[in-house]
């Protein structure tokens, strides 16, 4: 028998275990900001499409990427703005919208603005010296580089350049300068898928990648000048190659300069 006060207590129903709250799942305007992110960077590369049938290339419209999601346009809008911004659609009134032609100028200019700044950081890096921990990075990522060359792994090779570049820039404490450089690239990064692997050879970019970091650690500050000068003229030597290979890709007639280059 049990105790008397035990005895009259009813006994406790026990509560079934607390259910883990499932994932969420990405609701329909981040879905639709996805499929917008990963059409800007396929708009970027242009890489699902031939060259000869770029300058064809129409791309969805925002209403038809609002109507598949049941969103508004508003979510969709800001990275169709992006990317006339950048130069890189054209959107023609009850038409469509259609990828632009590589602007020689604009590539030009970009890479200009790009060698500015760069220059200036790897100076300011071989001069006043950088963190252990930033050089380490560096040379992992030039590794991991060197690992690139034999698969020939393009796709990873251009996030390992990136995120070499950004180190650099973040190691000597100049976030603002990177800044700069994302805003100016979008044409600039339409030449660099184009050149390698078409024009410009991954082992001389990680030779110059490697000649980068030497520079830096013998506290060279001409020599780091120069090697990072070389590095970022490499798009100048490839350009003319590659306009006349890729004719359809290119708008010959925005730089005389250029154009009597490919002649």
């Amino acid at each position: 028998f049990l105790p008397a006060k035990l005895a009259d207590q009813k006994p406790v129903a026990k509560k079934p275990a607390a259910k883990k709250p499932a994932a969420k799942k990405p609701g329909k305007p981040a879905l639709a900001k996805q499929q917008l992110a990963s059409l800007e960077k396929k708009l970027k590369v242009l890489k699902d499409k031939t060259p000869a049938r770029a300058k064809y290339m129409t791309v969805q419209e925002e209403k038809e990427i609002a109507d598949t999601f049941s969103v508004s346009r508003q979510p969709v809008r800001e990275p169709f703005i992006r990317l006339s911004e950048a130069g890189l659609v054209e959107v023609k009134p009850q038409r469509g919208t259609y990828v632009v032609k590589i602007s020689q100028q604009a590539v030009l200019e970009a890479r200009f603005v790009r060698e500015a700044i760069e220059v200036a950081v790897v100076k300011l890096a071989a001069k006043k010296g950088i963190e252990p921990s930033v050089l380490k990075e560096l040379h992992d990522l030039l590794e991991r580089q060197r690992r690139c060359l034999e698969p020939h792994d393009y796709d990873r090779f251009y996030h390992l350049d990136e995120a070499f570049h950004r180190t650099l820039s973040l190691g000597v404490r100049q976030q603002a300068a990177w800044k700069v450089i994302e805003e100016v690239r979008a044409q600039l990064d339409r030449v660099r898928y184009l050149s390698v692997p078409h024009s410009t050879p991954l082992e001389r970019l990680v030779d110059q990648h490697n000649h980068i970091i030497a520079t830096i650690e013998a506290r060279d500050v001409k020599r780091a000048e120069e090697a990072m000068m070389l590095h970022l003229r490499e798009i100048l030597v490839s350009m003319p190659d590659l306009i006349r290979r890729f004719p359809d890709m290119f708008d010959v007639q925005d730089n005389p300069v250029m154009q009597e280059a490919i002649q």
